[in-house]
């Protein structure tokens, strides 16, 4: 029997249901939103849907009943009707300059205007809104505003303040033109992966109802268990016996990998959209969405900031900080959370705070990989990084080895990040034990009565203990008098406990003890 036909990459809900793709349905929560409000916002990570959600909507609210046979949304909507519908996607252009952004919302007006008409109206704001009119009066119709990744020329130019803020301006003026036209509209939307706050490009926009952290829309994209389970019976049949597991093991194993996205405490969790589809294809478990779009500028806002990163995966953050992005080095989690690195574990309300990390393994070892190679640039081709070199010396029950592979990878630093603080040293440590846990059991925990890192494998226990201001010996001696390696006595494995020093004139590992 053929592979059934896996829309990886295709964002038309048309072309998936014409050419007979399988499609997750949706429509159920599409009806409810379109016949709930007239406004909304909604924020989700890149490559999470956001695009069919918006071709699916258009396909809707279009009239076009023939391509949801079979669909929840064909017994649903018992009156179809045809509004006209304007799409916006800034999605597709590199905006390097004012001209750039502004060609593409001309582009976009020439276009309505050649269906709707011209008038005589000069600025692009009030073009959009003379355009939004004339399709109201000419069809009868409210018209239907979709609006695609409207935050790409925002992302675009961060860190370029003086063209950041001139784009601001703009689409401020632009995106306002939807408040002033709410008479004529039937049904809008701005999607994106970021939430500009009421300073910004939303100041004049409340009348948007945010379906960020809306409870009844937290599975609007992506794909829950249970819709992983009725709908891809074949392709996890496939997968398991691919990679020689049960069928129950791979489910377990994509849980792990691609599950753990939660846009509301109280939601259901979902599976990366992206990654689940790629891995029926290709019945491999690789980091498929992570490999799309590096993290560069978030990594770099991380090293410049004074973020403790061993944190990173139990942060907690106020509710006030998700209702606005600013990328700034004191405060860098807001906007790693939005770009989807990190997700939602846990909120107490009365307090108003989250508690944030890392949805799955995809995205844990994908961040923390790409960060390490980054901190050390500059010798990566001498110091062969590769975090599995480190996993065999530690299963080989070679120590000695793995501290020195260690040592390697700190001298190659470049002299800008061995001349920071002491903290940088102590991630470095945090990533590279981390990451361990793709191939062993690893912890890294700093807190009293904990070693600084524990790693455990089938035959072997580790015990370290690191010492910036303070020698091997005193490492060693606090392994002993906090009773460290007491939770592993009882294991029947080979424990070992390594104190070891950090030289700051040679700014890599000093002395180490191995007992």
């Amino acid at each position: 029997m053929n592979p059934r036909k896996l829309p990886i990459g295709i964002q038309d809900f048309v072309s998936i249901r014409q050419e007979n793709y399988l499609y997750v349905d949706k429509t159920a929560l599409i009806y409810q939103l379109v016949n709930s409000g007239r406004s909304y916002f909604l924020s989700r990570p890149r490559r999470f849907g956001k695009s069919l959600l918006l071709s699916t909507l258009g396909a809707y609210l279009e009239g076009k009943r023939e391509l949801f046979a079979g669909l929840a949304l064909e017994k649903l909507e018992k009156n179809w009707k045809e509004y006209p519908v304007l799409r916006l996607d800034l999605n597709a252009e590199h905006y390097d300059s004012k001209e750039a952004l502004i060609a593409i919302l001309e582009s976009h007006l020439r276009k309505w205007e050649a269906v709707h008409g011209a008038g005589e109206d000069k600025s692009l704001s009030q073009r959009f809104l003379s355009i939004i009119e004339r399709a109201h009066e000419k069809t009868g119709m409210r018209v239907v505003m979709l609006i695609d990744e409207y935050d790409k020329p925002l992302l675009m130019t961060l860190g370029n303040d003086s063209l950041h803020n001139e784009y601001k301006l703009i689409l401020k003026s632009f995106y306002g033109v939807l408040k002033s036209a709410d008479a004529h509209l039937k049904f809008a939307i701005l999607t994106g992966v970021t939430k500009f706050g009421q300073v910004s490009v939303f100041s004049d926009l409340n009348q948007l109802i945010d379906l960020t952290l809306h409870p009844d829309y937290a599975t609007l994209c992506g794909i829950t268990e249970e819709e992983l389970v009725a709908n891809f019976v074949p392709e996890m049949e496939t997968l398991a016996k691919a990679n020689d597991l049960t069928v129950d093991a791979a489910l377990e194993k994509t849980r792990l990998w691609y599950n753990g996205y939660k846009f509301h405490p109280n939601g259901i969790g979902v599976y990366n959209p992206f990654s689940t589809l790629n891995l029926f294809a290709r019945r491999e478990f690789e980091a498929f969405w992570f490999a799309t779009g590096t993290p560069t500028f978030l990594v770099e806002l991380l090293k410049k900031s004074d973020y403790d990163l061993r944190d990173i995966d139990n942060v907690q953050l106020p509710a006030e900080d998700f209702a606005d992005y600013r990328a700034e080095a004191d405060r860098p989690i807001p906007v790693i959370y939005q770009s989807g690195y990190l997700t939602i574990k846990d909120y107490q309300p009365a307090r108003r705070l989250y508690t944030l990390g890392f949805p799955n393994a995809e995205v844990k070892y994908g961040f923390l990989h790409f960060l390490a190679q980054s901190y050390a640039k500059s010798g990566q081709d001498k110091t062969g990084f590769h975090i599995g070199k480190f996993a065999d010396e530690i299963e080989a029950g070679k120590p000695e080895e793995f501290l020195m592979r260690m040592q390697t990878f700190f001298s190659a630093f470049n002299y800008e990040l061995s001349d920071k603080t002491e903290r940088h040293y102590q991630v470095v440590f945090y990533l590279v034990f981390q990451l361990l846990g793709q191939f062993v059991e690893a912890e890294v925990r700093s807190a009293i009565g904990r070693a600084d890192a524990v790693v455990s494998c089938a035959d072997y226990v580790y015990v370290f203990e690191f010492k910036l201001n303070g020698s091997a010996e005193d490492a060693i001696k606090q392994i002993d008098d906090k009773g460290y390696l007491l939770p592993y006595a009882a294991t029947g494995k080979t424990v070992y406990k390594i104190g070891v020093s950090f030289n700051k004139r040679k700014r890599t590992l000093g002395k180490w003890i191995i007992k």
